[in-house]
């Protein structure tokens, strides 16, 4: 009886400290500014195009939200949102091995970058078509996806008077003059939300220390020897 009494405090201690994993999930943060991805842990700025119509706005017009990517990286790092400031452009890996052209890491079906992973693994993207006709009903948690390239934070190493891009509109990825300006979108790593430990795991916990004091305070001293 003690045993199996062990064995079940141990398995809700498990339960309540360790919850099972969920399957990856884009989650609305910050009242719908923003947009926790649990598969990346990272957050994307709800508004896919914030950027218009700001001081770093160097387009074709003042408001496009066209921007060089040296403006795109200031607007990403001048952000605070929901009181948080690290705010940055989504990076791309390299070399990715789903890309069409490993060594670029360019082409359809790029799963590595942030955006790419966003594109196809959580808003149901497929290459050649549009983000805005997926139908994915995680759709809706964001705003003024342009259906055209995106700034990449990610200098290509090969050039580096380049920088990667993403295309919304066709699910390509690719790489641009750093001077060439394109839309910007914001993303910070980790997430948003600060998530508290239920109360009753508290409890479980505190109690639980007890009874492992407890059951040191019974157990007989030995001596160690080292060899």
């Amino acid at each position: 009886m003690k045993n199996i009494n062990s064995f079940w405090v141990l398995s809700i201690f498990s339960i309540s400290f360790f919850p099972l994993s969920a399957n990856s999930a884009l989650v609305s943060r910050l009242d719908g500014q923003a947009v926790y991805d649990t598969d990346l842990n990272i957050t994307w700025l709800a508004d896919a195009n914030a950027g218009a119509g700001s001081v770093f706005d160097d387009g074709i017009s003042s408001y496009d939200g066209y921007m060089s990517w040296a403006n795109a990286s200031a607007w990403a790092a001048s952000l605070t949102i929901g009181g948080f400031t690290d705010w940055r452009l989504p990076t791309t890996l390299h070399p990715d091995e789903s890309c069409f052209t490993v060594s670029t890491s360019t082409g359809g079906n790029c799963t590595g970058s942030e955006m790419g992973h966003l594109f196809y693994e959580e808003l149901g993207g497929t290459e050649n078509n549009s983000i805005l006709t997926s139908g994915d009903p995680d759709l809706a948690l964001f705003s003024n996806i342009q259906p055209y390239r995106y700034r990449s934070a990610t200098v290509t190493p090969f050039s580096l008077s380049d920088a990667w891009t993403f295309n919304f509109g066709s699910g390509k990825q690719g790489y641009s003059l750093q001077s060439s300006t394109f839309y910007a979108w914001a993303v910070r790593t980790g997430d948003v939300a600060a998530v508290p430990i239920p109360a009753a795991a508290w409890l479980l916990g505190s109690g639980l220390i007890g009874l492992v004091g407890i059951a040191r305070r019974k157990k007989p001293h030995r001596q160690h020897c080292l060899f």
